[in-house]
């Protein structure tokens, strides 16, 4: 027994599928191994992505045995390979198509210019039988896959696309034999041989399956990018040597430079040197980041200026960009609801098209005009090959790929389908405040000078050298306010931090205390003539902070965690779509209201604790809202989890948040919108897909059956109903890659 089993998710390419009866052929054969928790079959493009306790090997088997071929698929594929191996199947395709369609067309025009000789005659009976060899071949190099297919199929009992073209070709071809054999017997109009329609079917079925992998091969541009964002080898400094080695060959905690110009090979954090960084490929940000010492640079980004030292702290498919392509991938891979639905139909469909055609042979035979036979042999192939379920198969899984390949360019994550479908539904919407709303990293907003001997500069001198041996998370700002103004800090003496009041020392033989208003009461400073000041910068979501010299306050500096530049914007923006606003924070009521009344979010619930934010999302649930989770995806995981769709806010390292459905990489809420209004375009692309599949099958099956030849003496041609079938998957394609250039406001 093979020990290559763990509690995983595989990812198969999958060769061979034809239709949505494949789809089930491979789900069904994949679910009944052991260990299998979830399958889900992809016919887009071609993959399977399966999770439980797996061992690939079982399952490539299983793949096999139900008729198809099966590999797995790394986490970086050579995007250049895959992309060969797509122009070699679209070659292959054309090629086979040109073949049948040189015959079939030949066939064609001799017929028309009556150039053909009759059957029975001293010429047919060598040239008609020539004609059906001809044909064999020309059925057996342009549509071999098609009846190897079809045999696979029956075998394991069931039916697909390749049924309903064996069925319709071998038996044109069969009954133009049959007709060749006894022309002597039959009546004159039923002395009519079908090889052309036979090759010329083919030939349209691989122009539309050549021009549907040429255009799905396309929809997968976006991966095949991301993909491409890594180099394929790093520098490295070993030994004090510098040298270059393929990317695979870097480890944890390895030193590597990058110089102008070159992509970042692993994620790391810099050691030495400052540069900028172009991360618009993974985040959507057109703004180039300012990198320096002990900040975060992830693999697949460009260095545009400077040059640096940094250490590996993740690579190979640990990295942001590994994942990033993980979860579009999966994305990918999912299906909606409405997804679901439709492979459910395509599963039953094929048999109940093969029915359709028995019931129209017979019905043609015993009640139609003379010929009869030529007829219902007619009648009944044109159902099969016009009812071909690819446009059908397609419908969906085409515009998920599109739409997910849109939404990674827009620095937007979707990880399951079903949230492509959901978030467009949100009625709901909480946000948290933190990292949310307000950009999460406190700032100094305002300093009020209190006593004309000090200025600002002056103010922020004291309490920056006062709070460079602090520890609170206020003191970062105060320190940055003080790098930004170029001043240099005095040295520090009898430092003491009061946890919950502040800080005191001495500096310069002068006694210094910075904190809030507690802590001057227990220094016994007057704060009376500062209160309604206090009162005042409290009331806009600051926290405000006393400075005082030898117990008289000097200035009040106030710190406050601002509101991102577009979340206004975004907040009327979700209110102008219908959308039910709420903020959610463990902050005080006073802040949040503040920060609230900033962003135009008039409804506010404060004080709330991590645990208590999923039991909110519950609550409006039960309202009957469909609600979406926004926050930052840590403390908020319950939440997330909890909501109908959750969207976790964060940089491009944040993507392995298990709890999100959606992961936003940059920190704006504007995203959010983007991702709602995608999700609405794709579901409306994906219903259009689907009526229009729906509706040529509902209409042109009863056609191709003859309803109309009665009344109107229209009869559809096999051929014609070739081209049909082909043209209907070619324009379920292009209306999916509509997407692709879909503009969001």
């Amino acid at each position: 027994m093979s020990t290559n089993t763990s509690a995983e998710e595989i990812q198969l390419s999958i060769s061979g599928m034809r239709c949505a009866g494949c789809v089930s052929a491979i789900e069904g054969a994949l679910s009944t191994m052991a260990g299998v928790s979830s399958v889900n079959v992809n016919f887009a493009d071609n993959s399977a992505l399966i999770r439980g306790q797996l061992d690939a090997e079982l399952l490539i088997k299983a793949v096999k045995e139900a008729g198809f071929d099966a590999a797995v698929m790394e986490a970086f594929e050579d995007p250049e390979a895959q992309e060969q191996l797509e122009l070699s199947r679209y070659k292959s395709l054309m090629n086979k198509a040109a073949v049948a369609g040189a015959f079939g067309v030949l066939l064609m025009l001799t017929d028309m210019l009556d150039w053909l000789p009759e059957m029975g005659s001293a010429t047919g009976k060598w040239f008609w039988p020539d004609v059906a060899l001809l044909t064999l071949a020309v059925l057996i190099y342009s549509g071999w896959h098609f009846y190897s297919g079809a045999v696979k199929s029956l075998r394991l009992g069931q039916a697909n696309m390749d049924t309903l073209i064996a069925l319709g070709t071998g038996s044109a071809w069969l009954y133009s034999c049959i007709v060749i054999d006894y022309s002597a017997y039959l009546p004159s109009l039923a002395k009519h041989a079908y090889f052309e329609a036979a090759v010329v079917i083919l030939a349209f079925i691989n122009l539309g399956t050549g021009l549907e992998t040429l255009a799905r091969g396309k929809t997968s541009s976006a991966i095949r990018q991301l993909i491409g964002l890594q180099p394929r080898t790093a520098r490295v400094i070993r030994d004090g040597a510098e040298i270059d080695i393929p990317i695979e060959q870097v480890g944890l905690a390895e030193t590597l430079r990058i110089r102008p110009g070159e992509k970042i090979p692993v994620d790391g954090v810099l050691l030495d040197g400052s540069s900028s960084v172009d991360e618009s490929m993974l985040t959507g940000e057109s703004m180039p980041l300012e990198k320096s010492v002990g900040a975060e640079v992830i693999a697949g980004t460009v260095n545009l200026t400077g040059s640096f030292i940094f250490k590996a702290t993740r690579i190979g498919r640990d990295t942001a960009l590994a994942q990033i392509i993980k979860s579009v991938k999966q994305a990918q891979s999912s299906k909606p609801e409405i997804a679901r639905l439709a492979d459910k139909i395509s599963g039953i469909f094929v048999p109940i098209v093969v029915a359709i055609s028995v019931f129209t042979f017979f019905v043609w035979l015993f009640l139609g005009p003379a010929p009869s036979i030529s007829y219902a042999f007619v009648t009944s192939m044109t159902v099969l090959v016009i009812a071909c379920p690819c446009a059908l198969g397609l419908a969906t899984p085409i515009s998920v790929m599109v739409a997910v390949g849109r939404a990674a360019q827009l620095g937007i994550l979707i990880r399951k389908g079903d949230a492509l479908q959901t978030a467009g539904k949100i009625t709901c919407l909480i946000l948290d405040k933190t990292g949310t709303v307000t950009q999460g990293k406190p700032v100094v907003s305002q300093v009020e000078v209190l006593d004309d001997n000090y200025t600002v500069d002056k103010i922020i001198q004291l309490a920056a050298s006062i709070e460079a041996g602090s520890e609170h998370p206020l003191a970062s700002a105060i320190l940055a306010e003080a790098e930004k103004n170029n001043l240099s800090l005095d040295k520090v003496e009898q430092f003491e931090a009061l946890s919950g009041f502040g800080v005191t020392a001495t500096i310069n033989n002068q006694v210094i205390a910075f904190g809030n208003k507690a802590l001057m009461d227990a220094q016994h400073i007057k704060t009376l003539d500062t209160v309604q000041l206090l009162e005042s910068l409290a009331s806009k979501g600051q926290t405000p902070m006393l400075l005082a010299v030898n117990k008289h306050i000097v200035g009040i500096i106030s710190v406050a965690d601002p509101i991102k530049v577009d979340s206004a914007r975004a907040v009327q923006r979700f209110i102008s779509q219908g959308i039910r606003v709420v903020m959610v924070t463990g902050d005080n009521l006073t802040t949040a209201n503040a920060i609230a009344q900033q962003a135009g979010i008039t409804e506010v619930k404060a004080q709330v604790l991590p645990h208590e934010k999923a039991n909110i999302v519950k609550a409006f649930q039960d309202q009957g809202e469909i609600v979406g989770m926004v926050g930052d995806g840590i403390n908020d995981a319950p939440a997330l989890a909890q909501a109908d769709v959750g969207l976790a806010i964060g940089t491009g390292t944040d993507i392995a948040i298990e709890s999100a459905d959606i992961v936003i990489l940059q920190g704006s809420l504007t995203k959010i919108a983007e991702v709602i209004q995608l999700s609405k375009y794709t579901v409306n692309n994906i219903k259009q897909n689907l009526v229009g599949a729906f509706f040529y099958n509902t209409i042109s099956i009863p056609v191709a059956a003859g309803l109309l030849y009665p009344l109107f003496g229209i009869l559809l041609n096999p051929m014609i109903a070739g081209a049909a079938m082909a043209m209907s998957s070619l324009t379920v394609v292009s209306n999916a890659n509509r997407l692709k250039w879909l503009k969001i406001d």
